[in-house]
């Protein structure tokens, strides 16, 4: 016979640190974020423990970043008017962090939950709606809950705080959007990027113009492929087997709701490539190309890290469509509210905020591990 072990013993209390660990609530292992709120509840909010001491931080650097992610900024985006205004907790006084747990919250403020009563007993096709009914058995149905795109502002929030770090150590973490629907960039320009697409190649802009004005009047969307270009990214970061730099990055950029697939390297033309062409042969002036995306092994070679990734149409459109209810039963539905027509649009300071997460993560894991070791690579130039 097994007995259960009593409460008090550390068996017991290892399970149940364990179990908790994994409610998929947190993310990270030194820099870490643990996050709450539902889309039309009172708050979202995040807490970031494991941010090293005196990082110049204020109110306003994290609000340029959610500014960017922020509803209700133009046409193509859904109208729900949040301004997104982060409050400080904890955690910072004086201008600087504290390395002890940062506390921020969002409050909302332009909820409609009446715009969901009409389908709070049917499951929106394609929508976590049924898995999370079938999971929890009771479930938030106003503007899609937990599963909301509104937990990302979180992200964006801690994200910026890592950008900050990553600055200092003169990382740059770029965003953009290469495609959406079958408009495709012919050029890659992720620099200074001013148009309300994040679209990297702005002679696209009138046919992505003319693309919205049909999708808004017919009340469809589309989906997108975004890009992040990391650059001077340190050599090392990165631990095989399990923790993989580029794994870890794969999981960060597929947590972003209705992220499908995810990329590192020159994936696009790898097919056609012969092992002798895509080996990123080494010369003494370092790599001669970047196929790799700039991982080997699991472990960054300084080298630009770059990643692509495609997030699926908006499901909650007004095309009519098929369900079930609760019940079981064959449903017409039409979702009404306030949805994007791309929700790519506005991924592209999640995908950048989950990115730097992740790397001033393993920074920290490496300089905690390898401080004494001088990890150059023996290029001459």
């Amino acid at each position: 016979m097994i007995r259960r072990p009593p409460r008090s013993t550390p068996l017991y209390s290892s399970a149940a640190s364990d179990v908790y660990k994994r409610q998929g609530n947190a993310f990270g292992k030194i820099f870490k974020i643990m996050t709450f709120g539902e889309s039309h509840g009172t708050a979202m909010g995040c807490i970031l423990d494991g941010c090293p001491p005196e990082i110049e931080i204020s109110e306003e650097d994290i609000q340029l970043e959610l500014d960017r992610r922020k509803p209700g900024q133009s046409d193509v985006t859904t109208q729900r008017q949040e301004d997104d205004a982060v409050q400080i907790l904890s955690g910072v006084f004086e201008g600087k962090t504290l390395g002890t747990p940062i506390g921020m919250i969002i409050y909302n403020k332009d909820q409609q939950s009446k715009d969901y009563t009409n389908i709070k007993d049917v499951f929106r096709p394609n929508h976590a709606d049924i898995t999370y009914q079938a999971k929890y058995g009771h479930r938030d149905y106003r503007g899609g809950g937990r599963a909301s795109a509104r937990e990302t502002a979180n992200w964006v929030a801690a994200g910026a705080i890592a950008k900050k770090i990553l600055k200092k150590e003169g990382v740059e973490v770029n965003g953009f959007v290469s495609a959406i629907g079958k408009v495709r960039a012919e050029s890659i320009n992720y620099k200074d990027i001013d148009n309300k697409y994040f679209f990297c190649d702005e002679s696209k802009l009138t046919d992505l113009d003319s693309m919205f004005d049909n999708l808004i009047e017919e009340g469809n969307s589309v989906g997108a492929k975004l890009g992040v270009i990391v650059k001077n990214c340190p050599v090392g970061l990165g631990d095989p087997v399990f923790e993989k730099l580029d794994a870890n990055l794969a999981k960060a950029i597929m947590t972003i709701n209705a992220v499908k697939s995810v990329s590192v390297g020159n994936v696009d033309d790898l097919l056609n490539l012969k092992g002798s062409e895509a080996r990123d042969e080494i010369t003494t002036s370092g790599f001669s190309s970047n196929n790799s995306g700039g991982i080997l092994g699991g472990i960054s070679n300084g080298d630009d890290i770059s990643l692509s990734f495609i997030i699926k149409p908006t499901s909650s459109i007004k095309t009519k469509g098929k369900t079930i209810d609760k019940d079981g039963k064959e449903v017409d539905i039409e979702v009404t509210g306030r949805h994007d027509p791309c929700v790519g649009i506005r991924a592209v300071p999640i995908a950048e905020a989950m990115v730097s997460l992740v790397l001033v993560d393993h920074f920290l894991i490496n300089k905690a591990q390898c401080a004494d070791v001088k990890q150059n690579l023996p290029f001459s130039e």
